[in-house]
Order: C-alpha cells, then sequence, then structure tokens
C-alpha cells in the first residue's frame, strides 16, 4: 500500500510541475500482452500465451519539441501455460513513460518511449499446479521500451516490450527437497489508445 501511496503522490508532483503551456489529454487505453514466463533455470515446460491490458491514460507534450510523458492506469492479465496448466496473473500496472515524436505535428507523429512500469497484484497469490506451486508477488517493478504511431491528435497505435526488473514470483516443484525458482513474466504489448 506505501509503494501505491508513493507512486500516486509522484504522479500529482508530476501534475504538478508541467509547464502552464503544456498539452494535456485523457484517454482510454487497450491492448494484447504476449507473455513469455522465464524461470532462473529450465524447471518446467512452459509456453506464451496471450492476455490484455485496458484503462485510463494521459499524455503530457511540453514545450520542448517532440518530448512528452504519458501515465496509465491498466488492469492487466497475463497469462502463461506451465505443464498444460495455465498460470494467470492479475494486476494494475502504472506505466510512466518518456517520449520522444517526430513527424507532422497533429497529423502523424512516429514516437519512442521508454520508462518504469509499477504492478500491484489483485488475483490470486497462490496457484497449484501438478508439477509444483507458483506465488506471484504482491508487487513489481519492470520497465517499457517500445514506438508508436499517433494519427490525427487522436488515436495511438503502439508496441513494446515489458520486462521485469526483479522477481514477479517463485516456483517450488512438488519433488520433496525440490528447491525455489525465481520467476518472470516478460510481455512483448500491442496497444491502441484514444485521446479525448
Amino acid at each position: 500500500m506505501k509503494k501505491l501511496l508513493t507512486v500516486v503522490v509522484l504522479f500529482a508532483a508530476l501534475m504538478t510541475a508541467v509547464p502552464a503551456k503544456a498539452e494535456v489529454k485523457f484517454g482510454l487505453k487497450g491492448g494484447l500482452n504476449l507473455t513469455n514466463m522465464r524461470f532462473d533455470s529450465s524447471v518446467a515446460d512452459k509456453s506464451n500465451q496471450a492476455g490484455f491490458f485496458i484503462g485510463p491514460t494521459v499524455k503530457f507534450t511540453v514545450p520542448i519539441v517532440g518530448l512528452g510523458f504519458d501515465a496509465s492506469a491498466l488492469y492487466d492479465q497475463r497469462k502463461a501455460k506451465v505443464d498444460d496448466t495455465s498460470i494467470k496473473q492479475q494486476s494494475i500496472q502504472i506505466p510512466i513513460n518518456i517520449r520522444y515524436g517526430i513527424g507532422l505535428g497533429s497529423t502523424a507523429s512516429i514516437y519512442f518511449f521508454a520508462g518504469p512500469q509499477f504492478g500491484f497484484n489483485v488475483g490470486d497469490k497462490d496457484i497449484k499446479t501438478e508439477v509444483g506451486n507458483w506465488t506471484f508477488k504482491s508487487s513489481n517493478v519492470s520497465a517499457n521500451a517500445g514506438v508508436g504511431l499517433m494519427l490525427l491528435g487522436h488515436l495511438q497505435v503502439s508496441a513494446n516490450y515489458n520486462f521485469g526488473l526483479g522477481k514477479t514470483g517463485e516456483f517450488e516443484g512438488n519433488i520433496p527437497g525440490a528447491a525455489k525458482e525465481n520467476g518472470k513474466l516478460n510481455a512483448w504489448q500491442i496497444g491502441v489508445a484514444y485521446f479525448f
């Protein structure tokens, strides 16, 4: 809870620090997660699986040409298949990205973005499978890096890679004496946003 409060205070401070000439737009963002589960070592057969994200977003464009940042509060669902068992993580993700765009003003522009993402688990923390147990952390930090296209000042399409900066959870096999393995849920993300 302290981490969430810290993120909210940081976000509020950023909003008050935005220059008066900055352009602020609010919108709705959604998209697809293509999840890749990674372990410290190969403890189980795993495969990628799709999930989704959706939620409100805000974009700030500062007076410096092409420079801005965006932030969102997204409901995020990621799935991965481990030995014929689907593991699902549900969380609230708060990405805060710095972005730099080049192009034809509000008609069309391409932009690059990167930044941290703070996640808070809202689904099941403990998932039991035939081969072992997966335990998700209550919160996690990851990072984004990607590229996008802005059209007519309202429609945004983006693609990025989201990778964990720490463990997302732990996996412990059912074999007696099995060691706990750290795991991460990294994802390719394809998103669409509409700004009002």
